[in-house]
């Protein structure tokens, strides 16, 4: 591929990446069951949900875009430590989505308590661990990447729009995740979900958004 198609391409592949990260704003028009400010997003796609098969390819969808819109991105020219390291890091972030979506939990937990109890109890299959490390992985190299990318937009003077609104952007992301964890602590503590599903809902929500920023900013970027 020349150097002239990459770059499209690339931002291409990352725009539908976003927007298929975001199809879990399906549930404000469909019911799903699930109460958004309370529950995990990866519930949704839970086994024993009625529109779990949809999310799950939805993620599946999104993981690969961004795999695929990152490794693209790989072959632009002026290749540097920090934009190296951020591809990279959004490339894990792809495919550890991918995979996500192929380990689903098999209910629900926090609107479950038979279910709770039994992942506490650790009676639920083995997807339920391997899909938390998968998660975690996957956020991981998405905050990774994040970080990267918006140092290497100012530092580098590339993809303006990336460099003004990327460091808010980052730090709101930093705040909602601080905020889930805290969450998913006292869940598991059993001290109630602390509004869980909101903050998550806006941890995810904003990968998506900064992944759209990207992919304009790429687009824009002259040769």
């Amino acid at each position: 591929m020349s150097r002239s198609r990459t770059r499209p391409v690339a931002a291409l592949l990352l725009s539908l990446g976003a927007l298929a990260y975001t199809a879990w704003v399906l549930e404000v028009v469909v019911r799903t069951g699930l109460d958004p400010i309370r529950t995990y997003v990866s519930e949704l796609a839970a086994a024993d949900q009625p529109l779990g098969g949809l999310f799950r390819a939805t993620d599946l969808v999104a993981g690969l875009l961004v795999l695929a819109g990152a490794l693209t991105a790989l072959a632009l020219p002026a290749r540097r430590p920090w934009t190296v390291t951020g591809w990279l890091a959004l490339a894990v972030f792809g495919a550890a989505t991918a995979v996500d979506s192929r380990l689903p939990l098999s209910c629900a937990p926090t609107v479950d308590p038979e279910c709770a109890a039994r992942e506490t109890a650790g009676l639920v299959p083995a997807t339920h661990t391997a899909h938390a490390v998968s998660s975690g992985l996957a956020m991981t190299g998405a905050l990774a990447g994040m970080l990267a990318l918006t140092i290497a937009a100012r530092r580098y003077r590339i993809w303006r729009p990336l460099a003004r609104t990327g460091p808010l952007v980052v730090a709101l992301e930093l705040a909602a995740t601080a905020w889930t964890l805290a969450a998913v602590a006292a869940f598991e503590a059993g001290k109630g979900t602390f509004s869980l599903g909101a903050g998550q809902r806006l941890q995810v929500l904003l990968v998506a958004v900064w992944l759209a920023i990207l992919a304009v900013s790429v687009a824009r970027e002259r040769a």
